[in-house]
C-alpha cells in the first residue's frame, strides 16, 4: 500500500483506515496532483489490503473538500477540461469498487468536487456545520465528477436538478431531510469517534458478505427492480459456496459468535 504522497494522508487504526486531503490552507481544493494521489493510493488498496472499512475525509474543520482547484481549471483547454473530469470520475469510481465500506465525513464545506467525492462513498456523516452544494453553473461549469448522476440518484430527480440549476447551498438540517446524510454530530471529534464506531461493528460482520452486499446494491443502481433482483438471486447463491456462510449459520445454530474468515 502506497503511503508516500504530499496532499493526501493515511492512517491505519488497527483494521480501520483514515484517508485524508490534507490542503488544509487551501481549503483540501482538488487539483490535479491530489486527484492522482487518491487515484494512485485507491488502486493500491483494490490489490489487496487487511482493511475492514476506511473514513475518508478533509484536513482542519474549515472544510472537507471545498471544491475543485479553479485557479488550476481557469486556464485548462477543452482536451484538459475532459482529461481532468475523468480524473475525478476515475477516483469515484475507485471509492464505490473498494469491497470495503467508505464512511465520509464531512466537515464545514463539501462543494462541487467535495460533494461529488462524499456521495461516491457508502454514506455520509457530517458535523452541524457542514454545507453541501453544486455550485458549478455559478462559474459557467457543469458538474463534473459524477455529480449530474450521483445527486439525482441519491435524493431523486427533481430535487437535484433544482439545487444544481440554482448552484445553491444546503445546510446540515435540509441534507438530512433529503436523504444525503445519515448522521449529523455537534463536533469533528464526535463524527470521527462514531464513524470508527460503525465501521468497527461492521466489521465484526462477514467482511465477504458485506463486500457482495456493496457490489449487489451498486449493480443495481441502473438497472430495473427485476434486473437487480436476479443479480441478488445471483450472488444470494454464490453465497452458500462461501466458508463464511457455512461458519456463519453453524455458529447461529451452535449458538456462538462466528469466526468469519472472509473467504
Amino acid at each position: 500500500m502506497n503511503t508516500n504522497f504530499e496532499t493526501i494522508a493515511f492512517e491505519k487504526l488497527g483494521e480501520i483506515g483514515i484517508l485524508k486531503v490534507n490542503r488544509e490552507k487551501k481549503y483540501n481544493a482538488l487539483n490535479s496532483q491530489v486527484l492522482h494521489e487518491l487515484k494512485d493510493f485507491l488502486s493500491s488498496l483494490s490489490e489487496g489490503h487487511e482493511l475492514k472499512g476506511m473514513i475518508f475525509t478533509g484536513a482542519g474543520d474549515k472544510a472537507f473538500i471545498a471544491g475543485a482547484d479553479i485557479a488550476e481549471m481557469s486556464d485548462m483547454t477543452v482536451d484538459e477540461g475532459h482529461d481532468f473530469s475523468t480524473l475525478g470520475q476515475d477516483v469515484t469510481l475507485l471509492f464505490e469498487s473498494l469491497n470495503i465500506p467508505v464512511i465520509a465525513c464531512v466537515n464545514g464545506f463539501a462543494l462541487g468536487g467535495g460533494c461529488e467525492m462524499a456521495m461516491a462513498c457508502d454514506f455520509i456523516y457530517a458535523t452541524k456545520t457542514a454545507v453541501f452544494g453544486q455550485p458549478e453553473v455559478k462559474l459557467g461549469l457543469v458538474p463534473g465528477f459524477g455529480g449530474t448522476q450521483r445527486l439525482a440518484k441519491l435524493i431523486g430527480r427533481n430535487r437535484a436538478k433544482e439545487i444544481i440549476y440554482s448552484g445553491r447551498n444546503v445546510d446540515i438540517n435540509e441534507a438530512k431531510e433529503i436523504g444525503l446524510v445519515v448522521r449529523s454530530f455537534d463536533s469533528q471529534d464526535e463524527m470521527i469517534s462514531e464513524a470508527m464506531k460503525t465501521l468497527e461493528a461492521i466489521s465484526k460482520n462477514s467482511p465477504n458478505a458485506v463486500a457482495i452486499s456493496k457490489q449487489i446494491m451498486n449493480e443495481g443502481n441502473d438497472l430495473t427492480n427485476e434486473q437487480g433482483l436476479d443479480i441478488e438471486a445471483g450472488h444470494f447463491g454464490d453465497i452458500f459456496s462461501s466458508y463464511d456462510m457455512k461458519e456463519g449459520t453453524k455458529a447461529f445454530v451452535e449458538k456462538r459468535k462466528p469466526e468469519f474468515k472472509g473467504e
